[in-house]
């Protein structure tokens, strides 16, 4: 599946290319992820998860201030539950590495000679390349210290499903120079459980910030 998303990642790439009007960008920034359906009990405790994405992408303009924006991105996601209080202190993170193909129709807004304002949305396809569990700190009697352990993505026993699918919305402005700022949403619409027990559904979220520039 990873050779699949490469595949599909150069081939837009690569229809890109031949487009005479086609630029390029590459933006990156911070992410704040973490997952939908907490159970009830520990919602209080849930928190964001910081991590980071990188993402390289095409712009093939198709109208007037209207474009399509196939791309390329490595993106942190992940869950985070900060414990506090009747005798729990510490925290479980999840992290995860996942390989993404996004294509996004963005709408340019110009503002005079200074830049434009964009706003975009669009589907986007990932594969998890890797991830890890992390525990620390104290529950009571039955927990004290660290722990760290590798997610497993495949198998009958997985922890974890390894194909995402979901939408993406973004705003943002790009300046007369190339240099833009950004603000982003990833809304996962695949149940990550491995498990077909309908109360544990869960799916990404994920907000996110960043710069980049596009030339």
């Amino acid at each position: 599946m990873k050779k699949i998303l490469l595949s599909l990642g150069a081939a837009f790439l690569l229809a890109a290319g031949a487009q005479a009007q086609t630029s390029w960008g590459l933006k990156a920034g911070v992410n704040m992820g973490k997952y939908s359906n907490a159970p009830e009990s520990s919602k209080d405790y849930q928190k964001m998860n910081t991590s980071f994405y990188v993402t390289g992408y095409a712009d093939l303009p198709v109208a007037p201030n209207f474009s399509v924006q196939p791309g390329l991105s490595l993106q942190g996601k992940g869950d985070k539950y900060k414990l506090d209080g009747d005798n729990l202190d510490g925290s479980m993170t999840t992290n995860v590495m996942a390989l993404e193909i996004p294509v996004n129709a963005v709408y340019y807004i110009p503002t005079g000679y200074s830049g434009s304002v964009f706003l975009g949305a669009g589907p986007y396809v990932g594969y998890s390349l890797s991830g890890k569990h992390k525990v620390e700190g104290r529950a009571g009697d039955l927990f004290e210290g660290e722990g760290e352990y590798d997610i497993d993505f495949s198998g009958d026993d997985k922890d974890q499903k390894p194909f995402d699918f979901g939408l993406n919305f973004m705003a943002g402005y790009k300046l007369s120079n190339g240099f833009l700022i950004n603000a982003g949403y990833g809304l996962g619409l695949t149940n990550l459980s491995p498990s077909s027990n309908s109360d544990n559904k869960y799916s990404n979220r994920v907000l996110s910030f960043g710069v980049g520039y596009q030339f």
